[in-house]
């Protein structure tokens, strides 16, 4: 069985939590990703901004991405599993948790990202299927 770490996305790109909106958007254009890691000054995770977060809670609110940070939006504790963790575990996370993204962690460190698509590339049609008809029948 495969693990989080033979299934992420390595070397995720943090965020920091002083970073504005605007800086992120930037950064998400640039690495064409839709969520990026959000990290403070002990460089630790600290929460994720996707793009529906700057669009509903900044934009739609009338705020300004230019000066309102990417800490601003982090909230509670993110959602996390461990690079070795099974591939049944990562699913059941992201399904229990109804996310779509989860970032992976090695020694209380953030090594990489698992998406839909990396879901897609490295599991079974099945396991697959059965995640989409999961997160899809929570909404």
């Amino acid at each position: 069985m495969k693990t989080a770490r033979e299934i992420m996305h390595a070397g995720a790109s943090c965020v920091q939590e002083t970073e504005t909106l605007m800086d992120a958007a930037r950064r998400m254009g640039e690495l064409d990703v839709g969520a990026l890691p959000i990290c403070g000054p002990d460089d630790r995770l600290h929460g994720i901004i996707t793009d529906r977060d700057i669009v509903i809670k900044c934009l739609a609110k009338g705020k300004d991405p230019s000066h309102m940070t990417a800490g601003q939006l982090a909230q509670g504790k993110p959602v996390t599993v461990d690079a070795d963790a099974g591939a049944d575990q990562v699913l059941a996370t992201m399904q229990d948790h109804h996310i779509r993204r989860v970032p992976v962690i090695a020694d209380h460190r953030l090594v990489g990202m698992i998406s839909e698509a990396d879901l897609a590339r490295h599991l079974s049609d099945d396991q697959v299927g059965h995640f989409v008809e999961a997160i899809c029948a929570s909404r």
